[in-house]
């Protein structure tokens, strides 16, 4: 697009926005890595909708802090330790207060009982939401697309779509 007179207030808007919907993909791998749901929470409107696999997601805040902060599966009862990494940011508006948006991930979990570390080449497939309080992730989607070492099996996941290379 090319900044004039005439666009420059919705320019810098477009701007704006998009660096406040990275920097909630930002603090949600920041405050995973940290273990800490209740920080995440913020994150997402009231309706949200998480889905990290077919069996494994969240629908409300009180559903996904059990998710994440469950003592046995929980982010911290089942890893030691985990680090995301969130890139390839690409964001679609779909009008001013609503934008599709996807992202690339790696993610390196360390596990707390005896196995080796696991890895996870992901994307995220979200819907963001404008609200009184800034942007926040109404839908998060992971469609995976890799993994090494890691506990769950592929029908455990949901596969990202490829399209089949023909000899």
């Amino acid at each position: 697009m090319k900044v004039t007179s005439d666009n420059i207030q919705a320019v810098v808007q477009r701007l704006a926005d998009e660096a406040d919907i990275q920097r909630v993909i930002f603090d949600y791998a920041f405050h995973l890595d940290a273990a800490d749901p209740e920080k995440m929470l913020p994150l997402f409107t009231d309706d949200l909708y998480v889905a990290y696999g077919p069996s494994h997601g969240a629908k409300g805040p009180e559903e996904y802090l059990e998710v994440l902060g469950n003592e046995k599966t929980g982010i911290a009862g089942f890893f030691a330790g985990t680090s995301h990494h969130v890139s390839n940011v690409a964001i679609d508006f779909v009008d001013e207060d609503t934008a599709k948006v996807r992202s690339v991930l790696l993610a390196w979990h360390r596990y707390n009982r005896e196995r080796p570390d696991g890895i996870v080449y992901a994307q995220y497939h979200d819907v963001f939401k404008r609200t009184a309080d800034g942007w926040k992730i109404q839908r998060r989607e992971q469609l995976t697309t890799g993994t090494e070492q890691y506990h769950a099996k592929a029908h455990a996941l949901v596969m990202a779509p490829r399209k089949n290379a023909k000899a």
